[in-house]
């Protein structure tokens, strides 16, 4: 979800960014939610804190969400400040705010769909963008639903999630998205 609100966010904004600046925020996005947590994944796996990438148990979540909420910290704190870019800033806070409320829900046994949370919080920015630049992109918005409908299904196919599971995802990634745009919209 990072990378991709990050590309979506340099790839309709009609404001003028020198492109070093922009290839930078994403190098550093790149690193910091791609490649930091692959290597977290594997010194977990190794440290036999988590059996396998799917974390299928909540107790196996709760480390994994933990530390992806201080990479997400990270990230607000050295690459997107609010002073510089305000839109972005405000997404990787709401993707905080995702990821420590899926980290709160495993606390207490419930188990929300990550997929989902994703794929929903993206798809509130995405909305948000083309609300706060005036954009038309209502043929990218279709195509998010139809994506969401597809990760949905294959989550169910999978067998990996049930339909609360879904849903609690869903709205646990929509909803920070939704309740942040009254500070930058």
């Amino acid at each position: 979800m990072p990378l991709l609100g990050v590309l979506f966010y340099f790839s309709k904004t009609p404001r003028f960014i020198p492109e070093p600046v922009s290839q930078a925020k994403i190098f550093s996005t790149v690193l910091l939610t791609i490649i930091l947590p692959v290597l977290v994944y594997y010194l977990l796996k190794t440290l036999n804190k988590i059996d396998s990438i799917y974390l299928k148990s909540t107790d196996e979540r709760k480390l994994p969400l933990l530390i992806n909420s201080v990479i997400i910290a990270l990230v607000i704190t050295r690459v997107f400040t609010q002073t510089e870019i305000e839109e972005l800033y405000y997404f990787f806070v709401g993707i905080l705010l995702s990821t420590l409320i899926c980290f709160f829900l495993a606390v207490f046994k419930i188990k929300a769909s990550i997929h989902m949370l994703a794929a929903s919080g993206f798809f509130m920015f995405a909305i948000a963008l083309s609300i706060h630049f005036h954009i038309n992109i209502n043929g990218s918005i279709a195509l998010m639903m139809i994506l969401l409908g597809a990760i949905a299904t294959s989550r169910l196919h999978l067998k990996a999630h049930t339909y609360p599971e879904l849903i609690i995802g869903s709205l646990t990634g929509f909803i920070p998205q939704l309740l942040l745009l009254k500070l930058w919209l």
